[in-house]
């Protein structure tokens, strides 16, 4: 409001108080409507119900949860979730959720979610899309579990990926920082992967407490926007006249407030491998003797980072793309936003979306496969085995399917020039609008050639 508030923002200051001492609230946090379609040990696999007169058509879109976090991050509110979009376009639309983790549960490790949970998911929407490549999305540790689950399983009925503010290298998050010192001197040092000990003091408090229970998880989230947090009081009483932005403000809240567990095992991995050893950033991930490589992803990826994320910055999200030397097209997008608001923040409907919706155009089987004999897809397994194809070219018959055009090879110096240039840090997302497409500002493209030549 104007320091000297207008007759109608008065008027609407006194209408979001009313609505919120009377209802609780201006935010509509319904959900959309969805069904069971598949579960297991911590895994439940939803489809989302067609709404209106929209009709599902193509191939099927899986949003994958991380650990701790509720499954609302994707349908946070309406007109701020990605769910709704997605259902409303008319795509067939599918989430992995993991619900509550008990004490019971500790000794579940990370490979639980990429052995199991997320292939399990894959397949089970896949299925019920008539034997479909599913397009892949994953938001924070979300992107990082899908990740490994692709280069643990090339076999995987996956068309395509997109990574939404995973953290691939955390000794690029200023926030940890100051921390790691503390942790080596704590735990004693960091020997082949181990400490010394083996049995430092953060070791010994989520072992005895079972994983990392709910209200830390909600406090470290919080840590991250800590200056937001103290100053949120006043910022509501600048803006209580503004509905979206006091709906927006309950909707995080409430997505805040419903914050899960973390399992012993997999919270004590995290600790070990992604905080204390970093692994990750080397392009592997280790369970035991078993090894997982990144540059087995052999699917198209789509990462985003966003420009005020503090909890996975930029530089931390970006490492990922060098890494990723056997996708076909590797593409690097800045989106404004913080974690969560790069993912269903009110500024992510004409950015994140746009580039999420081209990105499935693109890598999407052809749309006249629709009217084919399911039966005979699933049976032959040509589309659930092939991963992704590109969209049939414009003009093209309607029965055919075709690749898009090659792109002409480029020199060695060309593919150096363009890795050079190709930083997050230059242009930002008003000179990168979406209404030219993705990665229309050539800082920020990678091709598949692009992200090799990075990884020399």
């Amino acid at each position: 409001m104007d320091l000297i508030p207008k007759p109608n923002q008065v008027v609407s200051a006194a209408a979001n108080v009313a609505q919120k001492v009377l209802y609780g609230g201006v935010a509509d946090l319904r959900k959309m409507p969805r069904t069971l379609i598949d579960e297991g040990l911590l895994r439940q696999v939803y489809h989302y119900r067609p709404t209106g007169t929209a009709q599902e058509t193509g191939d099927p879109v899986l949003l994958v949860t991380p650990l701790a976090a509720p499954s609302i991050c994707f349908d946070l509110r309406r007109g701020c979730s990605l769910v709704e979009h997605l259902v409303t376009s008319g795509r067939r639309t599918y989430l992995v959720e993991y619900g509550e983790v008990s004490f019971k549960d500790r000794n579940l490790g990370m490979e639980h979610w990429i052995d199991e949970v997320v292939p399990a998911a894959i397949r089970a929407a896949s299925a019920h899309a008539g034997g479909r490549g599913v397009h892949v999305i994953g938001w924070s540790l979300g992107g990082i579990f899908m990740t490994l689950a692709a280069a643990n399983d090339p076999d995987l009925p996956i068309a395509s990926m997109t990574v939404v503010g995973s953290p691939f290298d955390v000794s690029k998050v200023p926030l940890m920082a100051p921390l790691r010192p503390l942790v080596r001197l704590a735990d004693g040092p960091v020997l082949g992967g181990r400490t010394r000990s083996g049995r430092g003091p953060v070791q010994r408090i989520y072992q005895s407490m079972g994983g990392a229970p709910k209200p830390l998880v909600r406090w470290a989230f919080q840590l991250s926007a800590a200056q937001k947090l103290v100053t949120k009081p006043v910022v509501k009483l600048q803006n209580l006249d503004d509905t979206e932005f006091l709906a927006q403000i309950e909707a995080v809240d409430h997505f805040t407030a419903n914050m899960i567990a973390y399992p012993g095992r997999s919270f004590g991995q995290l600790y070990h491998r992604f905080f204390k050893t970093n692994d990750l950033k080397y392009g592997y991930f280790e369970f035991g003797d078993r090894r997982i490589e990144i540059a087995r992803v052999d699917k198209p990826v789509l990462v985003f980072g966003g420009a005020s994320d503090g909890i996975a910055p930029v530089p931390c999200v970006k490492a990922v793309v060098p890494l990723l030397t056997g996708s076909p097209e590797v593409r690097f997008e800045v989106v404004p936003g913080g974690h969560l608001g790069m993912l269903t923040g009110r500024a992510a409907r004409n950015t994140t979306w746009r580039f999420i919706d081209d990105w499935l155009e693109q890598w999407s089987t052809d749309g006249a496969a629709d009217g084919e004999d399911a039966a005979g897809e699933s049976e032959s397994g040509t589309r659930a085995q092939s991963g992704a194809r590109a969209k049939s070219p414009a003009g093209a018959k309607s029965g055919a399917r075709a690749k898009s055009p090659a792109r002409p090879a480029r020199s060695t110096k060309e593919r150096g020039a363009s890795a050079d240039q190709a930083s997050p840090d230059q242009g930002s997302p008003e000179q990168d609008s979406p209404e030219k497409g993705i990665g229309a500002n050539p800082k920020r493209r990678y091709g598949s050639a692009g992200s090799r030549s990075l990884a020399k």
